[in-house]
């Protein structure tokens, strides 16, 4: 997972929930450059392409031309290990389902998320037995997953924010990678804002959804758009989820794209 730079300081957080998913390896801004011509906010689409890669290697640290990298985790820990503490905090519990009516119960344990000493982070949802203690918004939970976040460890405004996914399919699951806003603690959302990087309703395995939320415009009537593969599913392979976020254009609008990475060499 990266975050890189482009010429251009900090106010989202990155979260990531993925359901029996698996994930690999995201500028301060200074003073914009000229201002291009705006984009509509209706070319919100995500974008992806297809050359697999099963299993990756450590990701190479490929910075494209004009922009800096900020920071990054490549999940390289041991196999078993959580993730960096440093990066990474956790939403524990179901929270009267999030909002969502989710029937999962977060946690902080490896079973739920831990790093698989290749390269990636894997993100494991886990039937529970009913009598485990763990409640729910509709009563005991049946399953528990992992939510992970950098809030509190890591703040980004503007720039290119990107993760490299392996996504689970089936229904009930909803692996997601996005953004809120840092001050959601004082300023309710969806006021707060949330941009969506990549989301993806286990049902439909072969299309991912990118969006923003804010007042006015959220859940339902958030603005965006989805990107469908060719062949096959999203499931099959890892993928690149990004999105640039840049000042020069209007509010409400950005890019996303989904992109196969060549085969990494250590």
């Amino acid at each position: 997972m990266r975050f890189i730079k482009r010429f251009f300081p900090t106010a989202a957080f990155l979260s990531v929930l993925a359901l029996l998913a698996e994930c690999a390896p995201a500028e301060t801004p200074t003073t914009p450059a000229e201002t291009p011509a705006e984009t509509p906010a209706s070319t919100v689409i995500p974008h992806a392409t297809a050359t697999p890669t099963l299993v990756p290697s450590a990701t190479p640290l490929l910075v494209p031309a004009g922009w800096k990298l900020a920071w990054h985790d490549e999940f390289d820990g041991p196999a078993g290990a959580r993730p960096d503490p440093q990066n990474w905090g956790y939403n524990i519990g179901n929270n009267r389902g999030w909002g969502n009516a989710e029937d999962e119960y977060y946690t902080d344990s490896p079973d739920n998320a831990a790093m698989d000493g290749k390269g990636s982070l894997v993100i494991t949802a886990k039937t529970e037995n009913l009598t485990s203690g763990l409640d729910c918004w509709n009563g005991p939970c049946a399953y528990t997953s992992a939510r992970l976040l950098t809030k509190g460890k890591f703040e980004v405004t503007y720039g290119r924010v990107e993760a490299r996914l392996r996504l689970p399919y089936g229904q009930g699951v909803w692996p997601a990678f996005w953004m809120l806003g840092a001050n959601i603690d004082t300023t309710a959302w969806p006021t707060c804002g949330e941009i969506d990087i990549m989301e993806n309703i286990g049902k439909e395995p072969a299309v991912v959804h990118g969006s923003v939320n804010g007042p006015g415009y959220s859940g339902g009537m958030a603005i965006g758009g989805q990107y469908v593969l060719s062949a096959g599913q999203f499931s099959d392979d890892f993928h690149v989820f990004a999105v640039e976020w840049d000042p020069r254009r209007s509010a409400g609008t950005w890019t996303a794209k989904s992109i196969s990475p060549p085969a990494p060499t250590r």
